[in-house]
């Protein structure tokens, strides 16, 4: 199989994971935002954070650095099993100890217990992160797509079990453990690789100074991504943070997810050209056209039927999400290209610019976090807008440096997507004072306007990437049909 065919299947099936993986796993949210309150969502968004920044350090950037290496071992991959699942340990023993003054931080006691189960999470994503490691290296997502669709549907099953019997954010956390845990279990089983016992400091060295500046940077992200729950958390009411994560959850559908599969599919297609910059150009220029003309189209679109989305889906409980929803979808539309700069960094060996870039960035981010506190949560979401646009324009200076991609031709690049996505998003927006239906009718009709736009535009201007993304596709439909 070529390199090319490799990308596509990659993409493929990682694109059938996100649709079906965080399809099921926006239908549990559903019936759970149903059964359960705002208040509850924000409780577990209390700490989000500090399981986030303990999987940071957990992972610590090995895992791209195994990917990155070209000739791993036995050795490499035992090393840093051992080195993740220790550390896991460490974290959950800390994570335990200092449950209850997060709670009085908080002054939310319930979240003592909630922080020690949630905790373990932890240890079963360390002992399978090297399998997932190894079959993302190998670009073989099918068996990834069946595992995480699997542990999908367990997780997701329990906790409205759990969510109908009166379990309340009990069910919120039990999902997150449940779905750590059956990954964990089925890559031991269906992964033939198993740690031996062999430790190496030189191996452990060799990655470590390749990943201790991608754990930064990552750690840096990390709590940049999550100090906007700490402050809400804090400063206002978990109603409030559950507002805002549920909001949160509906826009990361497509822009986040759809930046974890370019960042896991690119970043071992693009290392394969790491010494030949014009093919590594060619490559990632055909990635970021693709992947921001369906970005554009999506999240414009979700924001323009926000209001008939949240109360057809979640009901009218959850309406004062609305806005935040609208904002947050113009924050992620540029997730993708972000995780696609920073993965050309990382491709050339430059943690150490990544690090730089993310410590810039987070100072900047710093005013914005300190409007919210002193103006309220909507400034501050309007603030992240500026901030991430400033955020892309510094990530692809320095990326396009490095494979002579500058920032005023990745822009020109993706101008005409955003053109049509945003004239689509126009039109849905302003039919929507136009139907006088229900907001389930009223939804449908406006996402039907909203592709029949895009196609329409796409064919009458001849917009190659349309015919080019559609021939993918239906490529990849016979492909499947036919197996």
């Amino acid at each position: 199989m070529t390199i090319r065919e490799k990308t596509i299947s990659g993409l493929s099936w990682s694109l059938i994971e996100n649709i079906s993986n965080k399809g099921i796993n926006f239908i549990i949210g559903i019936i759970l935002a149903r059964l359960l309150s705002p208040n509850e969502f924000g409780l577990v968004g209390m700490i989000t954070i500090f399981i986030a920044i303990s999987q940071t350090f957990i992972t610590s950037g090995l895992g791209l650095a195994l990917i990155r290496k070209n000739d791993c071992t036995q050795k490499d991959y035992s090393t840093v099993f051992y080195f993740n699942t220790s550390l896991s340990i460490l974290f959950y023993v800390l994570l335990f100890l200092t449950s209850r003054p997060i709670a009085a931080f908080f002054k939310e006691p319930q979240l003592t217990d909630l922080l020690k189960v949630l905790s373990l999470s932890l240890i079963f994503n360390a002992l399978s992160m090297v399998q997932q490691t190894i079959l993302t290296k190998e670009i073989n997502f099918q068996k990834l797509t069946t595992i995480s669709i699997i542990a999908s549907v367990v997780s997701g099953a329990i906790s409205i079990i759990l969510a109908y019997k009166g379990f309340g954010v009990w069910s919120l956390v039990w999902k997150t453990v449940i779905y750590s845990f059956v990954t964990f279990i089925m890559l031991w089983i269906l992964e033939s690789w198993k740690p031996v016992l062999m430790f190496s400091f030189n191996s452990f060295r060799e990655m470590f100074r390749f990943g201790y500046k991608l754990l930064l940077s990552t750690l840096i992200y990390t709590v940049y991504l999550n100090i906007y729950q700490l402050v809400i958390g804090k400063f206002f009411s978990a109603m409030n943070l559950g507002y805002y994560t549920r909001a949160n959850q509906f826009q990361q559908l497509p822009s986040s997810n759809l930046s974890g599969i370019i960042q896991k599919v690119s970043l071992p297609v693009l290392v394969k050209f790491q010494d030949d910059k014009v093919k590594l150009k060619d490559t990632y220029k055909k990635m970021v056209q693709l992947t921001m003309f369906l970005t554009f189209s999506m999240m414009i679109g979700m924001a323009a039927v926000a209001n008939p989305l949240i109360i057809f889906l979640i009901g009218e409980k959850w309406l004062p999400a609305v806005p935040y929803l609208q904002i947050l979808c113009f924050v992620g539309i540029l997730d993708p290209l972000h995780s696609l700069n920073l993965n050309i960094l990382f491709v050339d060996g430059r943690s150490d610019l990544g690090l730089k870039l993310e410590i810039i960035k987070f100072i900047l981010a710093i005013p914005f976090v300190v409007i919210g506190v002193l103006f309220g949560i909507k400034y501050m979401l309007l603030g992240m807008i500026v901030y991430t646009i400033i955020a892309y324009l510094i990530n692809s200076r320095w990326s396009g440096q490095i494979m002579n991609y500058p920032v005023i031709e990745q822009i020109r690049d993706v101008a005409p997507s955003f053109a049509i996505a945003l004239t689509m998003g126009c039109v849905v927006y302003i039919s929507g004072f136009l139907f006088n239906v229900s907001p389930g009718i009223k939804l449908l009709l406006q996402m039907i306007l909203g592709v029949v736009i895009v196609v329409f535009i796409s064919k009458i201007t001849r917009f190659k990437l349309y015919f080019e993304l559609k021939s993918i596709m239906l490529s990849r439909f016979n492909s499947v049909k036919v197996f």
